[in-house]
C-alpha cells in the first residue's frame, strides 16, 4: 500500500502555510480580508489628512465634517479587518481594538455632531435656545453615536455580546448591584475631592464642567437627565462593559482596570482648551488626573460583578451628586 501523502516522512516534505502577516504589518499579502485592510488604510489616512488641512487652514467644513466622515469610514473599516484578522487567528479577544473603537467614536462624534449642528441651526434660525437644552441634545448624539459605533463595530463583528459586555435584564440581582455602585458614591466623591484641591493648588486651574449649572429648576431637570442618566449609560457601555471585557481577554483583569481608566480619563480632556499653553497643561492635568479614582472604582465594580449595573449606579450617583452640589453653589452664590 503506497504511504499517504501526509503521512510522516512519505514523498516530499510537504511545504507549510505561509505565516499571516501581523495586525500591524503594512502589508496587504496573506490578509483575510484585504478590501477591508486597503480601504481603512486609505480612508484614514486621507481622512486625517483633511482634519490637519482644516485645523491648519482653517476650514470648518473639513476639520468638522469631511475629514471626520473619512476618518470614520476608514476606522470602522479597519475594526472589522481587526475583527477579521483575529478571528481567522484564533485569537482570545476576536475584535478590534477598543483603541480603534476610541477613535473611531470620537471621529464619528465630530461628524454626526456637525451634520446635527446644521440642521438645528437652520429650522432654528435666529431662535434662542437655552444652553441646557442644547447641552442635552449634545450629550444624546455623543450617546447615539457610542452605542451605534459598539454595535456596529463589536457586536456586529460577533466579538462581543451584550450579555457578555455586563448588560442584563433589571431584576433583583441587577437592582442590588445598582445599590452597591450608589453606595460607594460618597467615598469616590471624598477621594475624588481630595485630589481635585490639591492639584488646583499645584496648577491654579480649575476645569470647567461639561455641563454647568443653570440656576432654573427645568435646567437642574435637563442636567440631571443628560449627565446623570444618558451619559454614564453610553460611557459605561464602552469604557467598562466594552473595554474592560476585551482588554481582560488579552492582558488580564489588572490591565485592562487600568487600559479602561487611562482612556475614560484621556476622553474627558480631549477637548481641553485654553488662551495659553501652561494653562492648557494644567487643566489637562487637573482634568485627567481628577477622573482616575472614578474610573478605578467603576472598573473594580464592573469586574467584580461582571454586571454593567454596579458601575452604572455609581456613575450616575456621582454624577447626580455633583451637578446638584454645582447648582446649590450657584444658587447661594447668587443670593449672597
Amino acid at each position: 500500500m503506497p504511504p499517504e501523502d501526509d503521512a510522516p516522512g512519505a514523498g516530499s516534505p510537504t511545504t507549510p502555510p505561509p505565516a499571516r502577516p501581523g495586525l500591524s504589518l503594512f502589508t496587504i499579502e496573506g490578509r483575510a480580508a484585504p478590501g477591508l485592510f486597503v480601504v481603512g488604510w486609505l480612508a484614514s489616512i486621507s481622512g486625517l489628512a483633511l482634519v490637519l488641512i482644516g485645523a491648519f487652514a482653517p476650514s470648518g467644513l473639513l476639520l468638522y465634517f469631511l475629514g471626520p466622515v473619512m476618518l470614520t469610514i476608514g476606522l470602522v473599516a479597519g475594526s472589522g479587518n481587526q475583527a477579521i484578522e483575529r478571528r481567522v487567528r484564533g485569537s482570545a479577544y476576536a475584535g478590534p481594538s477598543p483603541y480603534l473603537v476610541f477613535a473611531t467614536i470620537v471621529a464619528a462624534v465630530f461628524a454626526v455632531g456637525a451634520v446635527v449642528g446644521l440642521g438645528l441651526h437652520s429650522v432654528l434660525g435666529s431662535t434662542v435656545v437655552p444652553g441646557y437644552v442644547v447641552n442635552l441634545i449634545g450629550v444624546g448624539i455623543q450617546a447615539a453615536v457610542f452605542l451605534g459605533i459598539l454595535r456596529l463595530t463589536v457586536v456586529g463583528t460577533g466579538a462581543l455580546s451584550w450579555a457578555e459586555m455586563g448588560w442584563r435584564r433589571f431584576d433583583t440581582d441587577a437592582a442590588r448591584d445598582l445599590l452597591l455602585g450608589v453606595l460607594v458614591t460618597l467615598p469616590v466623591i471624598s477621594l475624588t475631592a481630595v485630589v481635585a484641591n490639591g492639584l488646583v493648588a499645584i496648577f491654579n486651574q480649575v476645569p470647567e464642567s461639561p455641563l454647568p449649572p443653570t440656576g432654573v429648576a427645568a435646567g437642574v431637570v435637563v442636567q440631571l437627565i443628560a449627565g446623570a442618566i444618558i451619559a454614564p449609560i453610553a460611557e459605561e457601555a464602552v469604557f467598562r462593559g466594552f473595554a474592560i471585557t476585551a482588554w481582560q481577554r488579552t492582558v488580564g483583569e489588572r490591565g485592562a482596570l487600568i487600559r479602561s481608566s487611562l482612556v475614560f480619563a484621556f476622553a474627558h480632556v480631549i477637548t481641553v482648551s485654553g488662551d495659553t499653553l501652561p494653562q492648557v497643561g494644567g487643566l489637562i492635568a487637573v482634568g485627567f488626573a481628577t477622573r482616575l479614582p472614578v474610573a478605578v472604582a467603576l472598573g473594580w465594580l464592573y469586574l467584580r460583578t461582571r454586571s454593567i449595573w454596579a458601575p452604572l449606579g455609581l456613575h450616575m450617583a456621582f454624577n447626580a451628586v455633583l451637578l446638584v452640589l454645582a447648582e446649590a453653589l450657584r444658587s447661594a452664590g447668587t443670593s449672597s
